[in-house]
Order: C-alpha cells, then sequence, then structure tokens
C-alpha cells in the first residue's frame, strides 16, 4: 500500500486474488468481520475454515451488547449440475458436485473450496469469487446494522446451465467462550414453511430464522465431529467442537440470477438482495469529516472505528473493547471515546455513552466492566474514572456543549471527593497531593494482568500514569468550576510540584513508573508518556525531550510500544502458550498497538513540524497491518521483537481510535480548536 502522508490518493484496497486466497496458510491467517451495533458479530477466514471457537456466520448478543450466543457457526454450500434429459449416467452427474466450503478436521483439511476461491474483497462487503471449470459463483454477505440478521447472496455469473446450491447449516446453539460437544439434548429437527426453516438448537437459545424463496427443504439430520480451531490451541485451551446440522436447504442457480438467504433471529420476509443492497448503502452514505474523508487510511480507520459502537440495551451507546471477546469496558471506552466518535463527528453518541456509565457512578467509581448477563457491573480500576474526566474534556473541545458538563458536574465534584478521602481499594490521595491506589491481589491500572491469584504487576502505591490523570482531573475541574462561576482553586498546582520532584529519574532521563513506600520503580515502562500527553501536560521542555529519547530507545516499535524495557530482566518478547504464558508476557514487554496514540501526540507537541513528518511516517506503516490479521483493523497486541506478529484480539477499539485521533489531531493538525 503506498503511502503519502498517510496512504497516497487512491484507496486502501483490501482485496486478495488467488494467489493468496488458495495458498490456505496465508488465507487461514486472515480473518473478516462483520458487526451489528448490538454486539453480534458475522466471522471467520478468507477460505471459510474456523480458527477460533468465536468464529461463527451468526453470533448474536441476547441482551445487547452482551449475552452472546453463537447460533449458526458454518453454512457449507455445495453446487450440483442439474442434468437435462439423456444427458448422462448417475456417476456422470455425481462428478458434477463442488464443494464450496472448508473445514479442519484433526490432520485434515475438507472440503477444499478454498482451492475454488480466485478472488475475496472485504469492501464494500464480504466478496467471494469461485470459479471452477464450467462455472463463476460470486458470494456476498453482510450482517445488517441494528438487526441480527444475516444477508447472502449467490450470484451464477456464468455456466453452461441451471445448478443446484445445496446450503447445510451446522449450528452451535452455545455461549461464545464455550465450545459444543455431540449430545442428545439438541432439537433433532426444525420446521419449514413459506420458505423458512425455523430451528430452535436448545430451549434456552434463541430460534434461528433461515429464508430462501423457492427454496427446498430436506431432513437430514447429523452430527459431525471434532472440528479443529488452532488458534484456540495456541492460546493453550481446547479447540475441538463438534457441529449439528438438521438438514440442507436447496436452491435453483440460473447462469446470470442471483438467489439468497436471510438467517436472523426473527421471522421476516426480507429479500437479501435488497437488504444487502441497502446496507450497502447505508455503510457508504456514512459522512466523515474533511480530514478523514479526504485520506484512504483514515476513512479505512474510521470505517473499522464503527464497529467498536454498539447500542446498549438501555438505549444508550457504549464501546465494545474488542472482537472477538472483549465486552465494554470503563477505561477501554473513555480511552477510545476521542478517536471513535470525536474526530468522526459522532457526537451524539458520545454524550449517549458519558450518559451510560454516569449512571453507573459508584462511591466515585465508573465501572470497569459492565459483564454479562445477570451480573453486576465491576469497580475494580484505578483509572478508568480519571480516563473519565479526559474524553469529557475533548468532548467539550470538540462540541461545546458545556450544558452536558453542567448536568455532569454534581457527579464530578462527588468523584473528587471520594477519591480525596477515600474510597474501594485503597484509592486516596496521600498527604503529598498525589493519588495512591492497591491493594495485594487486585490489580487496578490498565496493566492488569491476573492468573489465579498471581497479580502480574500490581503496581500498588503511586503509578506515574494515574498522578499524570488525577492532576488532568483537577485542571477540568479548574477549568469547569471557572465557567460555572464556582471557586477554580482545585489543589493541581501543588500535585505538578509534587509530580515533578518525586517522579523524577535522573539516572535514566525519564520518570519513574511507580512510587511506594519502599521507594521509587525505575522500570522503564511507556506510562511516562502520559504525562506529557494528556490535555494539561505535567512535563515540558527539556525534561520532556529527554523521556521522549528514552521511550524512543526502549519501546517503541512499528507497531506500538514495548510495555517494558528489553533492558529489564522480567522483559519478555512473545506471547505465546496458554493463559499462565500468556498473561505472564501481557505487560512484560509486549506491545500495544494503542500506546501509538500517546506517542505520537508526545512527538508532535515536542517536535514541532518535525515530529508531525515523523508521525507521518509512522501511520504510514500501519497500512500493510491492515491486510495481516484482523482485515482492515488493528490488533490489540504484538510480539516485541521483528516481525511484530499481531497477537490478541484481531480489532481492538483503543488501538484503531488512538491511531485514528492522533493521526487527525496531532499529526495533521486537525484537532478542535
Amino acid at each position: 500500500i503506498p503511502v503519502g502522508p498517510f496512504v497516497c490518493s487512491g484507496t486502501v484496497t483490501l482485496s486478495f486474488d488467488s494467489a493468496f486466497t488458495r495458498d490456505f496458510t496465508r488465507a487461514i491467517s486472515r480473518e473478516w468481520l462483520e458487526t451489528n451495533g448490538l454486539g453480534g458479530w458475522s466471522s471467520s477466514t478468507i477460505c471459510g475454515a474456523h480458527t477460533r471457537r468465536y468464529h461463527g456466520l451468526l453470533v448474536i448478543a441476547t441482551h445487547p451488547p452482551v449475552g452472546r450466543n453463537v447460533l449458526l457457526s458454518r453454512l457449507d454450500e455445495t453446487l450440483l449440475c442439474i442434468p437435462q434429459a439423456g444427458s448422462g449416467t448417475a456417476d456422470s452427474i455425481a462428478a458434477h458436485r463442488v464443494e464450496l466450503g472448508c473445514a479442519l478436521y484433526p490432520d485434515a483439511v475438507h472440503p477444499r473450496g478454498d482451492q475454488l476461491i480466485s478472488s475475496f474483497a472485504l469492501e464494500p462487503v464480504p466478496t467471494w469469487t469461485y470459479v471452477g471449470a464450467d462455472f463463476t459463483l460470486c458470494k456476498k454477505l453482510a450482517l445488517i446494522h441494528g438487526r441480527h440478521a444475516l444477508a447472502i447472496t449467490y450470484e451464477l455469473e456464468c455456466a453452461p446451465g441451471p445448478v443446484q446450491l445445496e446450503l447445510r447449516p451446522f449450528f452451535a446453539g452455545r455461549d461464545y467462550h464455550y465450545l459444543m460437544q455431540a449430545n442428545e439434548g439438541i432439537a433433532a429437527a426444525g420446521e419449514f414453511a413459506d420458505d423458512t426453516l425455523t430451528y430452535r438448537p436448545y430451549p434456552d437459545q434463541p430460534t434461528v430464522h433461515l429464508r430462501a424463496a423457492d427454496a427446498r427443504w430436506e431432513a437430514d439430520p447429523d452430527w459431525f465431529y471434532n472440528f479443529q480451531y488452532p488458534r484456540e490451541e495456541e492460546r493453550g485451551l481446547d479447540a475441538s467442537e463438534d457441529l449439528f446440522t438438521p438438514g440442507r436447504l436447496r436452491l435453483v442457480l440460473e447462469p446470470g440470477t442471483t438467489a439468497g438467504l436471510v438467517v436472523a433471529d426473527q421471522a421476516n420476509n426480507a429479500d437479501p438482495a435488497a437488504l444487502l443492497a441497502a446496507e450497502i448503502d447505508r455503510r457508504q452514505c456514512v459522512a466523515l469529516p474533511a480530514p478523514i474523508a479526504s485520506d484512504p487510511l483514515l476513512a479505512r480507520l474510521a470505517r473499522s472505528a464503527d464497529q467498536f459502537l454498539v447500542r446498549r440495551g438501555d438505549g444508550l451507546h457504549t464501546l465494545l473493547a474488542g472482537y472477538h471477546w472483549f465486552t465494554d469496558w470503563g477505561r477501554d471506552t473513555m480511552i477510545a471515546l476521542p478517536g471513535i466518535c470525536l474526530v468522526t463527528g459522532r457526537h451524539t453518541e458520545a454524550k449517549s455513552i458519558f450518559q451510560a456509565f454516569a449512571a453507573h457512578v459508584s462511591a466515585g467509581m465508573i465501572p470497569n466492566r459492565f459483564p454479562d448477563v445477570g451480573e453486576e457491573p465491576e469497580y475494580n480500576t484505578v483509572d478508568a474514572t480519571l480516563w473519565f474526566f479526559s474524553a469529557l474534556y475533548k468532548y467539550l473541545q470538540y462540541t461545546g456543549d458545556y450544558d452536558f458538563a453542567k448536568e455532569l458536574w454534581p457527579t464530578l465534584k462527588e468523584i473528587v471527593t471520594w477519591h480525596r478521602t477515600g474510597t474501594r481499594y485503597g484509592i486516596r490521595v496521600d498527604a503529598d497531593g498525589l493519588l495512591t491506589a492497591g491493594e495485594e491481589g487486585v490489580q487496578l491500572t490498565w496493566m492488569d494482568a491476573k492468573v489465579g491469584d498471581w497479580v502480574v504487576t500490581p503496581r500498588i502505591g503511586k503509578p506515574v500514569e494515574i498522578n499524570a490523570l488525577w492532576y488532568n482531573a483537577l485542571k477540568i475541574m479548574e477549568h469547569l468550576a471557572t465557567e460555572f462561576g464556582e471557586d477554580a482553586d482545585c489543589g493541581a498546582d501543588p500535585v505538578r510540584a509534587a509530580f515533578n520532584e518525586q517522579f523524577w529519574n535522573a539516572d535514566c532521563g525519564g520518570l519513574f513508573d511507580l512510587l511506594t513506600p519502599c521507594g521509587p520503580d525505575p522500570a522503564i515502562r511507556p506510562n511516562q508518556l502520559f504525562a506529557l500527553s494528556l490535555p494539561f501536560a505535567l512535563v515540558e521542555g527539556e525534561r520532556a525531550a529527554q523521556i521522549l529519547a528514552l521511550v524512543e530507545e526502549h519501546l517503541l516499535t512499528p507497531r506500538g510500544l514495548r510495555s517494558l524495557s528489553p533492558t529489564d530482566p522480567a522483559y519478555r518478547a512473545r506471547y505465546h502458550g496458554g493463559p499462565l504464558e500468556r498473561d505472564g508476557a501481557y505487560h512484560q514487554g509486549i506491545v500495544w498497538g494503542w500506546l501509538i496514540g500517546p506517542y505520537l501526540t508526545a512527538l508532535c507537541r515536542v517536535h514541532g513540524a518535525a515530529g508531525r513528518e515523523r508521525g507521518s511516517a509512522i501511520i504510514g506503516g500501519f497500512a500493510n497491518h491492515l491486510q495481516e490479521a484482523g482485515l482492515g483493523s488493528i490488533s490489540e497486541i504484538f510480539d516485541a521483537e521483528p516481525p511484530f506478529a499481531p497477537r490478541g484480539c484481531i480489532a481492538q477499539a483503543w488501538s484503531v481510535a488512538e491511531l485514528l485521533r492522533a493521526g487527525v489531531e496531532d499529526v495533521l493538525g486537525q484537532g478542535p480548536d
């Protein structure tokens, strides 16, 4: 992908020819993702073989955006020629059976429909072109925004005559975190009437409706065993699943015609081609601000950003932290909100997100996580609430909506009071004005990996980024107090003085990561960057330049920042193995994509025009990553050494958001006035 300011004029194409699609090793490592704005999705690999428990054609959120269930796991397609009278024997007819599917079994890949894929394109919707000896078939798929509905169309572009399209659905009927094994409890049959198969795999699962005009249903209930999911095996988890199929749908396709089906949790009579066309129009009509619309890479990131914005069951909005397994986390939401909502012009949705989290403030804290159905929100975080202030300040810069800030003003004052006097987990202001936090066995900062009772990076005391955030919260309170005609002295200046006195590490020319009663922690981590990158910088001038240089020397990579310097004895370069090994490396060196945002902000603040030029090249370097894991999106994490392989979630909200925000605000200099 050529690079200009970010990308040259033209488009960021996410399409692949037969040399790629028929290379199984490469095709199975690229994943596509469709979302519906409710927490549901459709996702798999280019070749159609699932590699994760989270892959599925219809995954719905029963209580948006949580309560996710994998309903329709896969849909295997087969083409059969329709012989003319006297055209051949049964054997010759059978020879014209062409399977388009692809799946992994123990020591086998079957069928091999991937070898018929001549091209794949992600946009405007996932599109496969299959080419056989005497046919060309184009398949398109889209998940419909605001509905748990999937539209699939099949266009027979050329063939010597009509063909029969056989569609065999495979159902999982399970929570998205688990795997299904063959059992006698599954419904053996569905009901077929009015071109619709109605099927409910288990009494506690939603009903699925598969509608295809002029379809014929043939019952053929069966279990297929031992589908293999290698990404799960790599993660040290169970990786084998059995799937049930109640039978097959049959359609007739004439050359030059299109047929299709709609898969949904509600009965419907929608035409799949019309539904798909309307969804394409919706996506293409989304207006983007000029700085984004004029740059193909930023425009692509903005389209990816749309996937994380979802509507909660209460009608308010939130942001999903990442696909496929994260829900809406307070910390991730507040960090990602400026990039997902503000620079893209989704200001109404941003306000809705603030309202959703403000409604759940408890003891001066917003939730760290809204868990799945029937569970109470979790408040085990020291930074999510502080990020709320920074995100709100950004919102005010973009909108000038101080009437809304006035509505939140009592809540904001309550939050500050709780932090001064003390709230959960030892979070309180110390005598020096700095914020201290932490208890044994609890992880409160964004470096929150925990395995059993082992907290990998407890960081009990005064973490550097927490106090940068605390200072910013106080400065924002001063700003609002001035706007509202109240006493503006919130105590920010003493915090700034104490911060600069206690956190400066003259030995390395940077900031300590943590202050504890036993002494400061000199580990070189990216957290010190927030003293430079937040709206109100704590460190400026020569010291800021030294911090930036230290970060560049030890932590900067083409995919983000390492979470720990390679010179540290605790450094881990690769993210692999089971939960214990992976979580042990999570914040001990592994690269985080979202940290490129604060780095670029600091770079442009410290070095001005020269920093913006360097920042442009860094952002342009992410273009290739859009084609190497979750297509069109930015991964959660990366290995800390070349080739910086993508790991974790294939699409992470704050990774996309911070690259987009920093690109617009800092590198292009197109932020709010």
